[in-house]
């Protein structure tokens, strides 16, 4: 097994992580409501997969 000589700088380490681009998280829309959510999160609404999960809030 491999065993680190000497400790890397830290320009080194952030250039290694400059390959790892975040991206845009993906939205869709909600089948019952219309309005724009997180992809496998519950709506605001209170549907997560087609069910009722919880009663939505005024």
């Amino acid at each position: 097994m491999a065993v680190q000589q000497r400790r890397g700088s830290k320009t080194r380490k952030a250039k290694r992580r400059t390959h790892y681009k975040l991206s845009a998280p993906t939205m869709v829309r909600c089948p019952n409501c219309g309005e724009y959510k997180l992809a496998h999160k519950m709506c605001e609404c209170g549907e997560y997969k087609g069910r009722q999960v919880i009663e939505p809030q005024d």
